[in-house]
């Protein structure tokens, strides 16, 4: 069966040049970055080639990228770094819509004695700025934001919030899971200490990831040992950083281009949704990443079940989501979505669809049909 892949939030396919690229390090050119010899210093040239590229895609400077096993590692090392940096202070402040990995590591850190304050959001997914102002005060050691969210694509001001957390003395980290390769990212213009994510959400292979650390602020590893300037212990996955940098090296110049595409698509996928099967909702609003939508399906007579629906669009050959991949297989409502305001049935009720660069019109126009024809089926169903 030919698949319409509509989880793209979840994961990439890897470009054909970021295979391309990976191929030789993965066979000829096996040496180890850190060995001596003639096979060890080719490999180190291409992780300091490849981080040149990483950190021409953040318009950073090469020493300020760290290279990870994935956004999780990034943003656990990111944020324990930065509470070790200011140890006198015992807050950090997130947001109610945090991915799970982020939640989990912060309700450990609560468990321990620091206070967390989750900042909540509006019915559109937008953050809540003056909730945000007042918690934010002396003893906050660090802002904990991500950039998109990844069930809505709604994106955070987090400039804006970095300078109000430098203002009082704090650091700001930022998940750029969803935003990394769907919007530009200048560190500068950020404003940020810290920002983390995965290569396997921007084309390149899983099991490789990014930390920019500000040049100002001494990082403190979780793992020990010489490499990454003694930032991350461990041998680099050569393969893994290789691909990402060819990948990192396309989308600097052609991200713009395919935001324009996949804007177009997802307008034009839920316009037509909205038009065919009224009640249902669109889950957020004002800026969101290109790619992604998120549709709330409660409003439909017969209470449709978004797992049920989930598999029916998977028999017509449509694969898509119910929110974070992390999340998936539980039966559990989305925290994002009820934190928006939505009931634990409607955001059962919810599904995420989320393009990519080589989605086409044709794609969008099959995923339609085989979701309003799906669900017209189950309406029917469940009024015999």
């Amino acid at each position: 069966m030919k698949w319409v892949y509509a989880d793209h939030n979840a994961t990439t396919q890897p470009l054909p040049q970021v295979v391309e690229a990976m191929l030789p390090w993965l066979s000829t050119y096996f040496g180890n970055p850190s060995s001596s010899h003639p096979l060890g210093r080719q490999a180190r040239e291409a992780l300091v080639n490849a981080r040149a590229s990483v950190a021409a895609f953040l318009q950073a400077s090469p020493a300020e990228v760290v290279f990870t096993s994935g956004a999780t590692e990034s943003n656990h090392l990111a944020i324990q770094a930065a509470l070790a940096a200011l140890p006198e202070r015992r807050q950090i402040v997130t947001s109610a819509v945090e991915h799970t990995s982020t939640r989990l590591l912060l309700a450990q850190l609560a468990k321990q004695g620091f206070e967390v304050i989750e900042i909540g959001v509006d019915s559109q997914g937008q953050l809540s700025m003056p909730d945000l102002l007042a918690a934010v005060g002396p003893q906050t050691a660090l802002v904990s934001l991500m950039h998109a969210n990844h069930e809505t694509g709604v994106i955070f001001p987090v400039a804006e919030v970095a300078a109000i957390a430098h203002r009082h003395g704090a650091l700001m980290h930022v998940d750029a899971a969803q935003s990394a390769g769907k919007l530009p990212l200048d560190m500068a213009e950020l404003g940020c200490d810290l920002l983390g994510f995965s290569a396997h959400k921007l084309y390149a292979a899983k099991g490789c990831g990014v930390l920019y650390v500000k040049k100002s602020f001494n990082l403190q590893p979780m793992l020990w040992g010489n490499q990454e300037r003694h930032r991350r212990g461990g041998t680099e996955n050569l393969p893994g950083i290789v691909g990402l940098a060819s990948a990192c090296d396309y989308l600097r110049d052609a991200q713009g281009h395919h935001a324009i595409q996949m804007a177009s698509l997802r307008d034009q996928l839920e316009q037509a949704v909205l038009h065919a099967l009224p009640g249902v909702a669109v889950n957020g609003g004002g800026a969101r990443v290109a790619n992604t939508s998120s549709l709330c399906f409660a409003g439909l007579a017969g209470d449709l079940n978004g797992e049920a629906l989930l598999l029916r669009l998977e028999k017509h050959g449509v694969l898509a989501s119910r929110g974070s991949a992390c999340s998936a297989g539980g039966q559990q409502p989305s925290h994002v979505l009820q934190a928006m305001g939505l009931t634990p049935a409607q955001a059962l009720c919810s599904l995420r669809f989320s393009l990519g660069i080589h989605s086409t019109t044709a794609e969008v126009h099959a995923l339609l049909e085989a979701l309003v024809s799906t669900v017209r089926q189950l309406q029917l169903q469940a009024a015999a």
